[in-house]
């Protein structure tokens, strides 16, 4: 991994569609808005996107740890940007300020951390642990 300059920044956008809204992704009961869990995703997402080119070949990273406030409801057919900037860095564990807005205000906001793997070790893991 090169150096990452906290301030480094990455976003991710979509556009809200029906297999993203709570009452499909989670339970027909809620209202159809935009699921926390897809927000979510859009917010580590918007993480990757800021960090993706200072990994080396054979490097990801995985997510570690997320806290997030959902702060507002958005519908179907709206587009949903989501922000991360680098805060800090330590080692391999890099965390992040995320945000994320529709067209009318910001949704949610938060902390998220993810940690830089060797994706050759990960995987030799994973496959011991499926073995078992």
């Amino acid at each position: 991994m090169r150096q990452i300059p906290p301030g480094t920044k990455g976003t991710f956008t979509m556009r809200v569609e029906p297999a993203h809204l709570a009452n499909q992704f989670k339970d027909a009961m809620l209202p159809p808005v935009l699921a926390t869990p897809m927000m979510i995703m859009m917010m580590e997402n918007a993480a990757l996107n800021a960090i993706r080119p200072y990994l080396e070949p054979g490097e990801s990273v995985v997510g570690t740890a997320i806290n997030v406030r959902h702060l507002a409801a958005t519908p179907v057919g709206h587009t949903v940007r989501a922000e991360a900037e680098v805060i800090k860095v330590e080692g391999k564990r890099i965390e992040f300020k995320v945000s994320a807005s529709d067209e009318l205000e910001e949704i949610g906001n938060g902390t998220h951390r993810r940690t830089v793997i060797d994706l050759r070790s990960f995987n030799e893991r994973l496959a011991a642990k499926a073995k078992r």
